[in-house]
């Protein structure tokens, strides 16, 4: 009911920058948010950024000052800028979005991207 089609990602020195974009599409009424998480190899899946229908952001503070998210409410479409990368930042990145499916009393619904690979050489 929800598919999340997401682009960017790829290979980038240190220091690089990389741009992530995430649209959603089905049988959606309403976003409540949108964000991004990473799972790194052999670490668990954690919050890089989110962001809300109302334009409230939330970082990981490993992420402040480097990343930035948007979100374009009409698109569905959520955008991560990604700068001054790390080889720590190397992971999957995944994404989510939550909100109403149908109607404004329709069921709610969370859903994940694929993902998209980011690696940052040193």
């Amino acid at each position: 009911q929800v598919r999340l089609v997401e682009s960017g990602g790829g290979l980038v020195q240190a220091g690089g920058s990389l741009s992530l974009s995430c649209a959603a599409s089905g049988m959606i009424f309403s976003v409540n948010a949108m964000g991004w998480y990473r799972q790194a190899p052999g670490k668990q899946r954690e919050l890089a950024a989110v962001i809300t229908s109302g334009g409230i952001t939330e970082y990981a503070d490993s992420v402040k000052g480097r990343f930035t998210i948007s979100l374009d409410n009409g698109k569905k479409t959520v955008y991560l800028q990604m700068n001054s990368l790390k080889p720590e930042d190397t992971a999957v990145y995944y994404c989510n979005v939550n909100g109403r499916l149908d109607s404004a009393y329709g069921p709610r619904f969370n859903s994940w991207g694929r993902g998209t690979e980011v690696t940052v050489s040193s």
